[in-house]
């Protein structure tokens, strides 16, 4: 498993309510690539609940749609919008548990609209939230041109534990 690099870390306005480490309301999510997979290990925070001790699902949606971004960002080396998410809720997820692992994997790309498959699992590794995101995707000239996007790149040596 490889650590992604942020392409936009160093990038002025940068504020990614999902990722970006600057944004101190934010999740500031990290992300890997583990073979067709893109995975995050995430610590949920008592300031993100809904019910006492339980996981905002809005919050919950939000980890699945970033993770789902990311898995394009990679995967195929371009960005997007999502177009529509259908988020299950199975289990209860505790803002007590230690950490959260969510993962995503393309399912199907058909022309410019993509589908993925993000999984929400507890640190017990059971699956609570799944959803399945479609996505508009921008063409590769046109995110280098308005976003200055020039690719998304791993980091060179393997992870063998995630720590949040």
């Amino acid at each position: 498993m490889k650590k992604i690099i942020n392409p936009w870390s160093n990038k002025e306005g940068y504020n990614c309510f999902g990722c970006s480490k600057k944004n101190t309301s934010g999740l500031q999510m990290d992300f890997y690539e583990d073979g067709d997979e893109i995975v995050s290990v995430w610590k949920p925070q008592p300031q993100f609940q809904g019910w006492i001790d339980t996981l905002h699902g809005g919050i919950q949606a939000v980890l699945l749609d970033e993770i789902c971004a990311w898995a394009i960002l990679r995967k195929l080396q371009t960005t997007g919008v999502t177009s529509k998410m259908e988020t299950r809720y199975m289990k209860a997820v505790s803002t007590n548990d230690a950490f959260l692992t969510l993962r995503a994997t393309i399912q199907e790309v058909k022309r410019n609209l993509v589908v993925i498959e993000g999984r929400l699992y507890n640190a017990a590794g059971e699956l609570c939230t799944k959803a399945i995101c479609t996505y508009f995707t921008f063409s590769q000239d046109k995110v280098k041109e308005e976003m200055a996007f020039m690719g998304c790149e791993v980091e060179e040596k393997e992870v063998k534990q995630i720590n949040c």
